[in-house]
């Protein structure tokens, strides 16, 4: 009987213990804008570059007095396949004059190699818009 209270207890405190360093690692939650810069740096970073060209400037209106969204879409091509995404600028206004973007200009387009959909066309360190 004792030993079945020992490995009762022995299981128990092992439990909380994986319980406590979990809880130790998995620290403070990123936020949607945290996740997403990290992917654009990532991207810009480690991506491989392609020609793109810009189809479209749109600027969606929020509600609850919320700054309106800027949104750059773009298309691309890689290995035969065409991809046409949009890339949020909201906080990327300061590296980038959304009037001078233009239906049809030509740009330069970094992608994730392992998942192409995956790409942008500006971050904080780089830019394939061209003037």
């Amino acid at each position: 009987m004792t030993s079945l209270r020992f490995y009762s207890l022995a299981i128990g405190s092992s439990a909380l213990v994986v319980f406590g360093v979990a809880a130790l690692f998995r620290g403070k939650q990123l936020t949607d804008g945290q996740k997403e810069r990290l992917r654009r740096l990532r991207i810009s970073s480690t991506g491989r570059i392609t020609d793109g060209t810009v189809i479209d400037v749109q600027e969606i209106e929020e509600a609850a007095g919320r700054p309106p969204i800027q949104l750059l879409i773009y298309s691309y091509d890689v290995a035969g396949v065409q991809y046409q995404c949009s890339q949020d600028i909201t906080y990327l206004r300061q590296f980038v004059d959304v009037h001078s973007c233009r239906l049809g200009l030509q740009t330069s387009v970094k992608y994730d190699p392992h998942n192409p959909g995956n790409s942008i066309v500006i971050s904080e360190d780089w830019t394939g818009l061209r003037r």
